[in-house]
Order: structure tokens, then C-alpha cells, then sequence
């Protein structure tokens, strides 16, 4: 075995483990990426861009069949489930061979492949090949699906978004176990690609949903999209054909039903087990995970950051990015023998790519902190009636201080109204001050100016 060494050592070459690399680089350390897994990054791969490629048919195929509500007339619509796959994979493969296009101009002496195991809290075994010594060291392994224990058995029956994208055809039936933002994108994708598609959840909420309001407008919306089972836990699932019979029991009782396929959408945990964490010495919490402060990402007890999933804190790619060169840019100060620093966090931001799309700014809601709450819905707003897509609406949560503290919406195409709304939060701007502002007449963001009014005037 080999025995090399380093300034900085980053496990995980995703998102958050590239951009640390470069970031450790750029700061003047002797950095060596490691990696392992399929890579390609988990958003290139399995998650952000070959779900919105499915995603981008589906809406297709929903707006040739609902033309008509507009006076247009369309034919048959025929959903082609390989050619829709293909042409997803085709993109994905690029999208994901940019990435190794971006490593492969890497110098060789800065690239390990192959597994890494902590051996102390300054040493890693690759495999069997290679033993690295390290002054810091960036953890960013990244995340893998949760697999329910009810599926557990049945086989390729049971997909993941690590294996959705991969299947030949559409199948005609389909359960998701999940209704976060994932299991609802991807399930409403599902449906109107024309699959029979049934969601279950054991809470009530769709998409990250918190304010009392729109859950249950998300509830109403979504139901119409596909069979909808909220407060429901699937316990148990059995091979029936080439499909699965699963069984399950809620707020509506018990039932049972088959599917051709399943698709595990509760979550996807992070990859810290099994790396010798314990070996260390930093301080773990009750999963497993390490204990971290969430500004710098240091870990406890050790000189290793942890960013992007691995950390299981905020689990989306400008997070991740970010992440990664702040763990970087410490990972090379640590290297040098000075403290890490301690940037702010950006304002949370989360978006949920299904139709009505669905943002949750600064948290959302928070029953416990007091706000007063500024209300639009876009059932009346005059664009959303324009284009036939008057559903959800807007909630602003304000401070006693009048600065505008979180915001969730549903609504048509919120992912451009959620990001003014972060800004506005991370900019601590008054509401009374963002209201002062143009809103053009017909828009969807006069929806805004409506619920700014609400709060302005209480």
C-alpha cells in the first residue's frame, strides 16, 4: 500500500465535493479529491435534472389534453414512455458528462479513486491501494434513498430515484411512498404521463407544505392529479406477478392494493456509516452523523468539514455548492494552522417543481414565532385567471420589527416570486419598503403586492 499525503483531503466528488476541491486549491493547499460511487454529481444524475426532463413531458402531454379549456383543439394525445425515457437519459448523459468532462482536467496527482475509510482523525485508506495523510479533510459523501422496511424484498419491483430513470418504459401503475418534494414532483410526472399513480404518506402535508392554509389547498389541488393517501403508512408489501401487493392503514382506514411498480420516495439519509467516523475523534449525534457547526461546517473534536447531503442539514445544490467552498476555503485555513471562518447562511429556499409549483422561503411557517401573516390567492388573481391556472396562493410571515421573516407559496411558476421573496428576507427588508415597488399590470407578481398590502394595512 502506498503512503502519500496532503494539505486537504475531500471524500465525495458531488456537487459540495468538487466545489471544495477547487475552493481548497484556489486557497493555496495541496488538495486531493477522492472518488467513489457512480459519480456525476446526485443533481446530474439522479435527482434535479433528469426528474425536470420528466417533468417537461409530462407538462407537455397535460397542456395538449387541457388545450381545449382555452377554445383550442387538440387530437389524441400519446404518450411514447421509451421515447420520453430516452430522450430524459440522452439530456441527463450530457448534463452528467459535463461534470467528468470538468474532473478529467484535473492534474492526475490531485484524483484518488476508490473508497475512503477513516483510520484516525488525520489518516484515510483508499481501498486497499492507498494510505492518505491529511492536515484537514472535507467530508462530502453525499446521500443514498431510504428503503422502507415494507419493501424489503420485493425486488427491482421497488425503484429509487437512483434507479427510476433508468427503467425501458412507462409502468401502468405506479405507488410513491412520500409526498416531500420528490415523491410529489415525481408522481405527479408520473400520472400525467399517463400511469395510474397513488401516493402515500403518513403525514399531512404535500411538498414541505406548513401553513394551515395551503395544505389544505395543496391537499385539494394535488388529489385531482392523482389518488392521494395522506396520513397512511404502507406496512406491508408482498411480490404478486411481476408486480407488488402492498397493504396499507390511515386516516381512511385500511387497504390493499396492486401495482406494477413502487417508487421509495421518503428521503435519502447520508453516507457517513461505515467510514470509520468513530476512528476520529469527533463527537457524533444520536444518527450517526457528525456534530457540526452549521456556519463553518467544522466538526466537532476533528479537523474535517462536512458539506453538501453528507450533512443532511439542507439538502439542495446552491446549498451544497456554497457549502462545498466554505469547507474548502476552512479545510486549507485549518491546513495552515488558522481558525475556520464563520460566513452567515444564506436565507433557506426551497422549491418543489410540480404544477402549481411550490416555494417555502425562510422556513415557512412557524406557529410558535408570532408573525403576522400577509394573505393572496391566486383563485381571483387576474394573470392566474388569464392563464387558466388560478390555484394556491401566498402567504408572508412579517416580524414584529416589520421586516419580512419567511414566505410560502403555491401558485403558477413561483419559483420566479420565491426568489425575490429570499432576497427580500436575507436583505432584512421592511415590507412597508418592499411594497414600495413597481408591480406591472397583468403579472403574476401583483399577487405579491396584494399580499404586501395585506400586511401593510393590518
Amino acid at each position: 500500500m502506498r503512503e502519500i499525503s496532503c494539505d486537504v483531503a475531500v471524500i465525495g466528488a458531488g456537487t459540495a465535493g468538487i466545489a471544495a476541491h477547487r475552493a481548497a486549491l484556489d486557497a493555496g493547499a495541496r488538495a486531493v479529491l477522492i472518488e467513489q460511487g457512480p459519480g456525476g454529481t446526485t443533481c446530474a444524475r439522479v435527482g434535479c435534472m433528469p426528474s425536470k426532463l420528466l417533468i417537461a413531458a409530462a407538462e407537455a402531454a397535460h397542456e395538449a389534453r387541457a388545450a381545449h379549456r382555452l377554445g383550442v383543439r387538440v387530437g389524441a394525445v400519446q404518450v411514447d414512455g421509451p421515447a420520453v425515457l430516452a430522450r430524459m437519459r440522452r439530456w441527463r448523459d450530457r448534463f452528467v458528462g459535463s461534470v467528468f468532462e470538468g474532473l478529467d482536467q484535473l492534474p492526475d496527482e490531485t484524483r484518488l479513486t476508490g473508497r475512503a475509510v477513516f483510520e484516525g482523525p488525520d489518516a484515510l485508506r483508499i481501498d486497499d491501494h492507498t494510505r492518505l495523510r491529511f492536515k484537514a479533510a472535507v467530508l462530502a459523501t453525499g446521500s443514498s434513498p431510504s428503503m422502507p422496511e415494507s419493501l424489503q424484498g420485493l425486488g427491482d419491483r421497488v425503484l429509487t430515484t437512483d434507479t427510476l430513470f433508468e427503467i425501458e418504459d412507462l409502468p401502468a401503475s405506479l405507488a410513491v411512498l412520500g409526498a416531500g418534494p420528490v415523491g410529489l414532483e415525481l408522481a405527479q410526472a408520473m400520472a400525467r404521463l399517463g400511469v395510474a399513480t397513488s401516493v402515500f404518506d403518513p403525514g399531512d402535508s404535500l411538498g414541505g407544505v406548513g401553513d394551515p392554509d395551503l395544505k389544505r389547498a395543496a391537499r385539494e389541488i394535488f388529489s385531482d392529479a392523482f389518488d392521494l393517501h395522506l396520513g397512511a403508512t404502507v406496512a406491508s408489501g408482498a411480490t404478486d406477478g411481476e408486480g407488488a401487493r402492498l397493504g396499507w392503514s390511515g386516516e381512511e382506514g385500511k387497504g390493499e392494493r396492486r401495482f406494477d411498480r413502487v417508487l421509495a420516495a421518503a428521503g435519502r439519509p447520508p453516507n457517513v456509516s461505515g467510514i470509520g467516523l468513530e476512528h476520529t475523534g469527533m463527537r457524533l449525534n444520536e444518527k450517526g452523523g457528525p456534530v457540526h457547526d452549521p456556519r463553518s461546517l467544522l466538526c466537532e473534536g476533528a479537523p474535517i468539514l462536512i458539506a453538501g447531503d453528507a450533512n443532511a442539514d439542507r439538502p439542495v445544490l446552491h446549498e451544497a455548492s456554497r457549502q462545498g467552498r466554505i469547507a474548502g476555503r476552512n479545510a486549507a485555513r485549518l491546513a495552515r494552522g488558522e481558525g475556520a471562518e464563520r460566513p452567515e447562511r444564506w436565507v433557506a429556499l426551497a422549491m418543489v417543481f410540480s404544477d402549481p409549483q411550490i416555494a417555502v422561503i425562510g422556513g415557512g411557517f412557524d406557529p410558535q414565532a408570532g408573525y403576522r401573516v400577509g394573505r393572496a390567492d391566486f383563485c381571483d388573481q387576474g394573470r392566474a385567471q388569464v392563464m387558466d391556472r388560478a390555484q394556491g396562493g401566498i402567504r408572508l410571515y412579517a416580524g414584529a420589527d416589520g421586516r419580512l421573516a419567511a414566505a410560502e407559496l403555491i401558485g403558477p411558476e413561483v419559483e420566479h416570486l420565491g426568489h425575490l421573496l429570499a432576497y427580500a428576507v436575507q436583505d432584512g427588508l421592511d415590507v412597508r419598503r418592499l411594497r414600495d415597488r413597481p408591480f406591472y399590470h397583468p403579472t403574476l407578481e401583483e399577487g405579491l403586492d396584494t399580499a404586501l398590502f395585506d400586511l401593510v394595512d393590518r
